[in-house]
């Protein structure tokens, strides 16, 4: 992603979205990062990244203690918000 994303204005998207507390925005986020930094780019220079792989790889955290369905909704909330920006997208 080139642009710039306003970190404040997601984590207040997605806790408006979600319900979920800022730490745990944080959390799921810094993971979710950390998980999308080591994916590959394809030949396009765009990564493709299954959504329930992200999910597992968050819950897999020893630091989250978080229900899936939590997790699940802040990585939709954070997707809706990339989307809306034209940040992101689905590949069909």
């Amino acid at each position: 992603m080139s642009e710039q994303i306003n970190e404040q204005e997601l984590h207040a998207y997605i806790g408006n979205k979600t319900g979920a507390d800022a730490k745990s925005i944080a959390l799921v986020l810094k993971h979710a990062q950390t998980f999308i930094n080591k994916a590959q780019a394809g030949a396009k220079g765009e990564v493709d990244i299954d959504s329930d792989e992200l999910v597992d790889y968050v819950m897999s955290r020893p630091d989250v203690r978080l229900t899936e369905l939590v997790v699940e909704n802040i990585l939709d909330a954070e997707m809706d918000y990339l989307m809306d920006k034209g940040l992101a997208g689905y590949i069909d």
